[in-house]
């Protein structure tokens, strides 16, 4: 069961474009998001929604309290899950001033953020990221019997696969956050030297997101 509660609200529009959301009709309005989290990104892809802007920044200043890391595990998760499905999220990202230059790097596969605050030099970085972002740069998936990881966040492509349901489980468990000590540790162990796990205080959350058709023939990708 997952530790993380969704944002209660985002506003959303029909378009990606700016100038077209002005167009009457195109602005939803504030939509609450009932939860649970893990139907929420299909349920506003659903009802029109291409375009969202998060009510709050996710933030990874401060952590070790639960309820905050909670809340940005909540976050991360409503990103990632809308970046997969192509809608255009506004959102802010706050890291830790004293985290390492790159640690951002690990969550390239996301929509940019509008705003990053963080360690020194987050202009550039950010700059970096939207100019070396694109889709299906971090997903895994689900075969017949086994599960793929592809990865391209570090500039080649990193594939890994298991068969063990073990693996499917965890990932499962990881998808919106849960106690880093509440899954296999073996497998955890897994993720985290293939940097497929981000861990937000005491939680672990599982960074691909899912895809459920390829946007290119899937050897390409």
């Amino acid at each position: 069961m997952s530790t993380a509660l969704s944002p209660s609200a985002v506003l959303a529009w029909r378009d990606y474009d700016p100038a077209a959301c002005e167009l009457p009709g195109m602005f939803l309005g504030e939509l609450t998001l009932p939860g649970p989290l893990k139907d929420e990104g299909e349920r506003l892809w659903q009802l029109g929604v291409r375009r969202v802007r998060l009510p709050a920044p996710v933030d990874l200043t401060d952590v070790m309290d639960p309820a905050r890391a909670a809340d940005a595990v909540a976050g991360l998760s409503l990103v990632r899950d809308l970046t997969a499905r192509a809608v255009l999220v506004e959102w802010e990202l706050r890291l830790d001033p004293a985290a390492a230059p790159d640690a951002w790097a690990v969550l390239n596969h996301l929509q940019p953020p509008w705003r990053l605050s963080g360690p020194e030099g987050c202009e550039d970085t950010l700059r970096t990221w939207r100019q070396g972002h694109y889709l299906c740069k971090c997903l895994w998936r689900k075969g017949p019997g086994f599960i793929q990881i592809r990865d391209r966040r570090w500039g080649e492509l990193r594939r890994f696969t298991a068969d063990e349901p073990l693996y499917e489980t965890t990932i499962e468990r990881l998808a919106y956050g849960a106690p880093a000590d509440s899954v296999p540790a073996a497998v955890l162990d897994d993720f985290r030297n293939e940097q497929l796990v981000l861990d937000v205080g005491p939680l672990a959350w599982w960074i691909p997101y899912r895809i459920s058709r390829w946007l290119q023939e899937s050897m390409t990708i």
